[in-house]
């Protein structure tokens, strides 16, 4: 599983010309699901999200994590995060999961992210065409990769 994570003070998500789910300060998490995931890798990346300390503390310094600033959180699935750009020009998804084992595995994180924060969260849909908008706050923007621990 990769995820892109950006801290942000606004974010959104159209589909259809229709605001779906919007957040306020928080986190924007672009989510990507591989073949080889499963539950452990959802597990071990929420504990690494919800426990990063990426949030301005009242000094300013980034010592906060969304767990202690309160954030919302906005997540949105996006299988283009295992694009393979080696040959030629069009990138090729074969490493992406296929619908049927992402999905599960998506709805898997989204429970998993939500229990983790105490609250709910904010999703896109998964597979649709949507509109993703937000305000890059610092800017701040980590990318995780759960196959890459060390």
């Amino acid at each position: 599983m990769r995820v892109i994570l950006q801290r942000v003070s606004e974010a959104s998500v159209q589909i259809d010309g229709q605001i779906h789910s919007r957040i306020g300060g928080g986190l924007l998490v672009l989510l990507g699901i591989e073949e080889a995931d499963g539950q452990e890798d959802t597990e071990w990346l929420v504990k690494k999200m919800v426990q990063l300390r990426i949030f301005p503390d009242e000094a300013g310094l980034m010592n906060q994590s969304i767990l202690e600033q309160g954030g919302e959180i906005l997540v949105v699935s996006q299988f283009t995060l295992f694009a393979s750009t080696k040959k030629g020009n069009r990138p090729s998804f074969i490493r992406a999961a296929r619908p049927e084992q992402a999905i599960p595995l998506y709805e898997q994180f989204l429970n998993t992210l939500a229990t983790a924060l105490g609250r709910p969260v904010q999703s896109g849909v998964f597979g649709a065409d949507m509109k993703v908008g937000l305000t890059n706050d610092g800017p701040v923007t980590i990318w995780i990769d759960s196959k890459a621990k060390e």
